[in-house]
């Protein structure tokens, strides 16, 4: 199982995961992804250098592990970036892959252009409230990298139910010139969840961006250039794109790769997935020899919001039983939510539920 970022730690964030998976009885492996926490460094102490911090060197670590674990082959689960990552690794090692399940497949640099019709279908182009609200905020000087990503969040994170009350609430609180306390809470920590600033974010063991944040730049075009249009999903980074190397090129062409795919692949779709939106999935579902889509009400990463419906799509892909999933979606949206992000939501819906009163 590998995480997202680059830069999530695989030891601290997912050992509720890591027990669930033993109950249930899935022997996990997890690997801490090179440049974060117990593989930070080298045998003498020192960081990594920024030159060890290539896709292919990751492939290799995981191939590298299953060797010390006696492992001819897994099956390999990836999140976001990770689903990348285990990609690679069946492009450069299919030897070692038994099957393979993409939760929020990320596939090429180029889908930021899917991406960015995703955003603007939604919360510019339309006639929808939502749209109109982003729009008058977008009018009066909200700063628009954070308009994008708290936006963003908000809808991948509790849907149009919880980013319209944010989002009025902001409208409000700007024509009267005062924020509500609440108001101002929930805008802060779709903020703090959501927006990168500056500086480089790192919680030892957590998410450490500052070392594995340049495999990004430089091998997924984390530092895309604008496009000029409002709510540009390249905004996100533009701010840490001086501290990383440029884009080189991807490490591998996935488009050509997933054709050769001989094992079954499951697809683990959101339906509000705005980074990695849902036709990128389908897109390898048509490509792969064996794959199918199962689409979950979620936003982006089952891994980190519905990890209980990862790990069942997991069961049915190690048993065999992976054709019967897709029509398993009302179970799997109907399991409890306790992944490493999941309180979030409930904690804005408090905020917005104040507010509303």
């Amino acid at each position: 199982m590998v995480p997202g970022g680059p830069g999530l730690g695989s030891v601290l964030p997912y050992r509720g995961l890591r027990r669930r998976a033993a109950r249930l009885g899935l022997d996990l492996i997890m690997v801490e992804h090179r440049g974060v926490g117990l593989s930070r460094t080298d045998t003498a102490g020192r960081d990594l250098p920024v030159s060890a911090m290539r896709i292919a060197t990751v492939a290799g670590d995981i191939a590298a592990v299953l060797d010390r674990e006696a492992v001819d082959s897994a099956h390999l689960a990836g999140s976001s970036y990770g689903s990348y990552v285990v990609s690679c690794v069946g492009a450069l090692y299919p030897e070692r892959v038994a099957g393979m399940l993409l939760d929020s497949a990320l596939q090429s640099s180029t889908d930021i252009d899917l991406e960015r019709r995703a955003v603007l279908s939604l919360f510019w182009d339309s006639g929808t409230a939502i749209a109109a609200e982003v729009r008058r905020l977008y009018a009066r000087g909200e700063d628009r990298r954070r308009l994008l990503d708290v936006v963003r969040a908000a809808y991948e994170l509790g849907g149009p139910e919880l980013l319209g009350p944010v989002l009025r609430g902001r409208v409000l609180g700007r024509a009267r010139g005062r924020l509500r306390a609440p108001d101002a809470a929930a805008w802060r920590l779709l903020e703090a969840y959501a927006t990168r600033d500056g500086s480089l974010a790192r919680v030892p063991g957590v998410y450490e961006f500052d070392l594995a944040g340049a495999i990004g730049f430089r091998e997924l075009g984390y530092g895309a250039p604008t496009d000029g249009r409002p709510l540009d999903p390249a905004l996100t980074y533009a701010p840490l794109a001086h501290q990383f190397p440029g884009f080189d090129a991807e490490p591998v062409d996935l488009s050509r790769e997933v054709s050769r795919f001989t094992w079954p692949m499951v697809l683990l779709s959101g339906t509000r997935d705005l980074r990695t939106p849902p036709e990128i999935a389908d897109r390898v579902a048509k490509i792969a020899p064996d794959a199918a889509v199962t689409r979950i009400e979620n936003g982006h990463s089952a891994l980190d919001i519905h990890p209980a419906a990862l790990l069942s799509a997991l069961e049915y892909l190690t048993t065999g039983r992976y054709d019967a999933l897709p029509g398993q979606v009302d179970a799997l949206n109907a399991l409890p939510r306790r992944g490493v992000s999941a309180r979030f939501p409930a904690l804005l819906a408090g905020l917005v539920r104040q507010t509303e009163s």
